[in-house]
């Protein structure tokens, strides 16, 4: 049975998944912290930690506290830099199988630019997402994402810097995703990720103060998974390209609810925290479903819980 999407159908270099399950940003390190956990190389794709052009130390203690059916997290974009990931994890990413895509994020334009320019054309790097929807740094990335001009801007620049395919991830934190998703699809993205974390607080009832030491974070989780699935649904009316679904899911079950409202993949990121394993059952899960149900292939699965009101 053939699980595998093509998530850049227009890029010259495409960007063909061998299954629709992807690590996301944030959550899996850079890949080869997992690596002798789980048998990676059977995963549809592997997105790295956010990387600036300088290393990063992230936000201030305490960054992360556990919620009902969810995890805030104030980790600020914590990593190594652009120059010490290419010396020390693309080597490495150069002997897998599986496809590593690498994530990028800047305070200005010109920083997005630079990072683009840096990563094309590196041996083990198959595809960049661009991140414009971090909801807990003070400057850059959110900021691009909730202005359509300001997120087209970004995109159009990437694309003349890179020829790898470019995938954009949306921040939730809008008033209207479709808006931003048509203006980066006009500017060139190959394809988009919906969504990235909600924005939210924790207060230590104790100590009478905020519980994350950035004060706000970003919510991750099942508790997310029903808004992020409604806004797949809703930018997959007002884009033909691609969408991969992100937000809480954490079962075969969610993923086949993300490819049903349009998501042609589906990134997971905080289950593998309490379950390394998730990302391997979601795969078989997904593929059984198809078997069982008769369908051949994904794609004929892509989009068809979508309801004509009409």
């Amino acid at each position: 049975m053939d699980i595998s999407v093509q998530l850049a159908p227009q890029n010259k270099h495409g960007l063909l998944l061998p299954n629709p399950v992807i690590a996301a940003s944030g959550t899996f390190g850079y890949g080869t912290e997992y690596a002798e956990v789980i048998d990676i190389q059977r995963l549809g794709g592997i997105v790295s930690k956010g990387i600036t052009l300088n290393p990063r130390r992230g936000n201030p203690q305490p960054r992360l506290i556990e919620t009902p059916a969810g995890l805030l997290n104030s980790i600020g974009l914590e990593n190594i830099g652009v120059e010490a990931l290419i010396r020390e994890k693309v080597p490495v990413w150069a002997t897998w199988q599986v496809p590593v895509i690498v994530n990028i994020v800047g305070e200005t334009v010109e920083e997005y630019v630079q990072l683009a320019g840096i990563l094309d054309g590196v041996e083990g790097i198959s595809g960049i997402e661009v991140n414009i929807s971090c909801p807990n740094v003070e400057a850059g990335a959110m900021e691009f994402g909730t202005d359509p001009e300001m997120a087209a801007q970004v995109t159009s620049a990437v694309k003349k810097e890179t020829g790898l395919p470019v995938i954009v991830k949306l921040s939730p934190n809008v008033t209207d995703i479709s808006e931003i998703a048509r203006a980066v699809a006009t500017a060139g993205a190959d394809c988009l990720c919906i969504t990235n974390t909600f924005r939210g607080m924790a207060i230590d009832v104790a100590q009478r103060k905020p519980a994350l030491g950035n004060i706000s974070g970003g919510l991750s989780g099942p508790a997310i998974k029903p808004l992020a699935l409604y806004m797949v649904y809703t930018v997959a009316h007002e884009v033909e390209i691609p969408i991969i679904g992100s937000g809480g899911g954490s079962s075969a079950s969610d993923a086949l609810e993300f490819i049903m409202a349009g998501a042609s993949a589906v990134q997971v990121g905080t289950a593998t925290f309490t379950d390394p394993q998730a990302m391997l059952r979601i795969i078989g899960g997904v593929k059984e479903y198809l078997g069982r149900e008769g369908f051949k292939n994904l794609g004929g699965l892509i989009g068809i819980g979508h309801f004509d009101k009409s």
